[in-house]
């Protein structure tokens, strides 16, 4: 177990009390003891006593002593079982928090959204004592907005669902190989459903093995050629469906249920005009006869058409695309963007260098918060420079890789950097970003970004519009003046490879073709480090071509680009 784990539990603990209703005190020791295990510098696994840290007591080192033994809490099992269900469900609406979901279950015995909706459509809230009308039509609003966003599903929320899936997968007997297909395929930032395409020599005992999932709410269809099913694990839910079919026709199918419509359209017409039909079974040739290709890429070779990657699929665009410029999860070489434990990443420096390596990265650049970001563990002049030491000293160690330091530096509101540029200047990669103040005008906004851009030592913007998918719209930004700016003062823009950000958008990519990026996790775990292909995949989706990103260079190529610096 890492850090992350322990504040996880920490901080899981203090929201169920909260919601018990548990007093404050007693709420705050937990969450203060998550932010002692945050900030302090030893490793996880060297603390053997942890009330040696500020603010932990007899009672939270108990409880964090269980869980390193066991791996589970006694503690937070009994407040599960005390809690509602319905209450962390409710933690989901806008505008309500713990305090007025344990106000609510007092006065009106609200442990549902469905019984808070009746109460708000009833006017019992607003009648409530620290509510009123106001405050009932947002929670009212607030509801209505999850009932919607129940109907779909965001790229983050797919892969944690398909990672339950596809672990259930590879335990069935009778399921021999399987696929994501659909618009999770294409990677859209919102899917309405997932698609999985399953080969099996017996439809029937798949389908009887995918109906025992433990996460399946009920069965919609179950039969020889699909299950779908609807499931619900961890606050999420969605339609599942499961084609299944042979190995010979499970190229096709793939291809087929990948889609879009319009790229399906496209490939009809293409077969039409050489007498040909093509639909999820394969190509049925003009004398009748059925091809199945063993790849997708002969699939467009049979149309004299190049690969066209699913994430270019959603439009007909890609087929005028020459596909042998674009970029691929191969032609990265090195991630300019993570943290480890000195601000808010789960593992040492030294587990990250070793977790880069494993990936055959030429390259690397260790980015941890700065000073300002104080929930972040960001680190004073002092820890920086300690660190920039320390990595310089581990870059000699390691041949396999060049690590390089630097640090994710906060823009603070009123424009200024979180450090002045003597002590940028001892670091290798200064990125930029904006952590705060998200709702001042485009104007101070943009201020902020052209300051950064300006200053000498920052070669790159983090996530430059602070988008959270499905969760956050971002900033006010000008895009086409950052993009203007970025390059007049040889700036790079980060595309944000988490799930949760992809940070440039392929549609903002798609508007400007000539945009400088580099391609990053912001890894806060070394399983991070895998996001890459999203970040990849959003790139592929806004054409972008390898030249354009700077982490595609090679090792000497990219030494020597920092070393020139950005004059």
């Amino acid at each position: 177990m890492t850090k992350k784990d322990y504040i996880k539990l920490l901080e899981t603990i203090g929201l169920y009390m909260e919601l018990k209703g548990e007093n404050s005190f007693k709420v705050s020791a937990y969450r203060k003891a998550a932010g002692a295990i945050e900030t302090s510098q030893t490793p996880i696994e060297e603390l053997a006593d942890f009330t040696v840290l500020p603010g932990i007591g007899k009672g939270v080192s108990e409880v964090l002593d269980e869980y390193r033994e066991t791996g589970e809490s006694s503690l937070l099992k009994q407040l599960k079982s005390e809690v509602p269900a319905g209450h962390i469900r409710m933690l989901k609406i806008r505008n309500l928090g713990a305090k007025k979901i344990v106000k609510l279950y007092k006065a009106l015995d609200i442990t549902t959204i469905e019984e808070l909706k009746a109460a708000c459509e009833s006017h019992q809230v607003s009648s409530l004592p620290g509510f009123g009308k106001k405050t009932e039509e947002m929670v009212l609003q607030g509801i209505q907005d999850l009932e919607t966003k129940k109907e779909q599903i965001s790229i983050s929320e797919a892969v944690r669902l398909t990672g339950f899936i596809n672990q259930r997968l590879d335990t069935c007997e009778h399921v021999k190989r399987y696929a994501v297909a659909g618009s999770h395929r294409r990677m859209k930032e919102i899917s309405k459903d997932l698609d999985y395409i399953v080969v099996t020599e017996n439809a029937e005992e798949a389908a009887r093995e995918i109906a025992a999932f433990e996460f399946i709410d009920h069965i919609e269809v179950s039969g020889r050629e699909k299950v779908s099913v609807y499931i619900k694990m961890d606050e999420l839910e969605t339609a599942v469906d499961f084609r299944f079919t042979d190995e010979a026709g499970f190229t096709a199918m793939l291809n087929h249920f990948t889609g879009s419509k319009a790229h399906n359209v496209k490939m009809r017409q293409l077969a039409k005009v050489r007498g040909e039909k093509v639909n999820e079974y394969g190509i049925t040739l003009a004398d009748g006869t059925l091809q199945q290709y063993k790849t997708e890429a002969e699939i467009y070779q049979h149309y004299n058409i190049s690969y066209i990657p699913p994430e270019m699929r959603d439009d007909v665009t890609a087929f005028d695309v020459e596909q042998s410029e674009m970029i691929t999860l191969d032609d990265i070489r090195g991630d300019l963007h993570m943290h480890t434990t000195a601000s808010d990443g789960a593992y040492e420096l030294e587990e990250m260098i070793e977790a880069c390596i494993q990936k055959g990265y030429d390259y690397m650049v260790i980015t941890d918060h700065s000073r300002s970001l104080r929930v972040a563990n960001g680190l004073s002049v002092e820890r920086l420079l300690e660190q920039n030491r320390k990595i310089k000293e581990l870059n000699k160690a390691y041949s396999e890789i060049d690590i390089y330091s630097g640090t994710e530096m906060d823009i603070l509101p009123d424009g200024t950097l979180d450090y002045d540029n003597e002590v940028l200047q001892a670091l290798d990669y200064v990125i930029a970003a904006i952590h705060q103040s998200f709702n001042q005008t485009e104007e101070l906004t943009m201020q902020r970004l052209i300051n950064a851009c300006r200053n000498p030592y920052v070669r790159q913007i983090a996530h430059p519009t602070g988008r959270l998918i499905g969760r956050r719209a971002g900033y006010a930004v000008n895009m086409a003046e950052l993009i203007q700016v970025a390059e007049e003062t040889n700036t790079v823009l980060e595309i944000n490879a988490n799930p949760m950000r992809l940070d440039l958008s392929a549609e903002v990519i798609r508007q400007h073709p000539a945009i400088r990026l580099a391609i990053n996790t912001d890894a806060h775990h070394i399983n991070h480090l895998e996001f890459m292909k999203y970040g990849v995949g959003t790139a592929i989706k806004g054409h972008v071509r390898r030249e354009q990103v700077l982490n595609t260079m090679s090792r000497e190529d990219f030494h020597d680009w920092l070393k020139k610096g950005k004059n």
